[in-house]
């Protein structure tokens, strides 16, 4: 949770916009332990507190929007810093549009960055403010069947669309069936990761007891989530039985 996983989304992005992708996916763990988050971990309140509120020119208190809500605010963070990428660069590019159905009082953002404006999914005032040209961030808008609905109500012919951390899958496996190009995808699974960064493959992640990474298996093609989940879980219970166990190791 530092600087490099927005800037490896962000070329992501970039490089599938360029080779003529507009409706792209991108999932990652939102704040350290996502798990937690509504009970509170000392790396969720640090990353909230150093990081979001910071950026965003928040307020962040005890009983704060922010603070009861660390994942909505952390994922307007993120779609600040997808923006550049989104919009087509920093010099010129088209005006991007972030929309949420998450619980987020924008008047309280003070720095918006390169998100020229806000809003709520599906709702009437979010679409008649849509502009000609217009990029679109939906953050977390809801299960894949009303993606295309979203795209009709709020997207713009030829300009980029990105679902952002979408929160669950209605179809209960790896990125979406409605052709969103899973342009940089990184979830957690036991023991591990699944990952994808456009135009690269798909890999299985084994996460070792020191909290390093280690490549599997690489797949050309989306592979099931059940297939990549037992292949890491396995692996992991070869090498190390039961002590490999992020909880107990202290990498909450």
């Amino acid at each position: 949770f530092d600087d490099k996983k927005p800037k490896k989304a962000s070329t992501a992005v970039s490089k599938a916009i360029a080779a003529g992708k507009k409706n792209m996916e991108v999932q990652f763990p939102p704040v350290p332990n996502v798990e937690e988050a509504k009970f509170g971990t000392p790396l969720n309140a640090k990353f909230t507190k150093t990081l979001v509120a910071k950026d965003l020119k928040t307020p962040f208190a005890p009983g704060s929007n922010l603070s009861r809500n660390i994942i909505a605010y952390s994922n307007v963070y993120w779609a600040k810093k997808l923006a550049g990428a989104v919009k087509g660069g920093a010099l010129g590019g088209k005006p991007v549009a972030v929309l949420t159905a998450e619980q987020v009082n924008f008047e309280e953002i003070k720095n918006m960055g390169d998100l020229t404006r806000s809003g709520k999914v599906f709702q009437d005032k979010a679409r008649k403010e849509g502009r000609n040209n217009e990029c679109v961030i939906a953050i977390n808008p809801g299960g894949e069947e009303t993606w295309d609905r979203l795209v009709s109500a709020h997207g713009q012919p030829d300009c980029p669309f990105v679902v952002l951390n979408n929160a669950y899958s209605t179809s209960y496996d790896l990125g979406n069936r409605k052709g969103f190009e899973e342009v940089y995808y990184l979830k957690r699974i036991s023991k591990g990761f699944v990952f994808r960064s456009f135009p690269g493959n798909w890999e299985a992640l084994l996460e070792k007891p020191d909290g390093s990474v280690e490549v599997l298996k690489s797949y050309k093609t989306k592979p099931k989530l059940r297939e990549v989940s037992e292949l890491v879980r396995e692996e992991s219970f070869k090498r190390y039985a039961m002590g490999n166990d992020r909880y107990m190791s202290g990498r909450m």
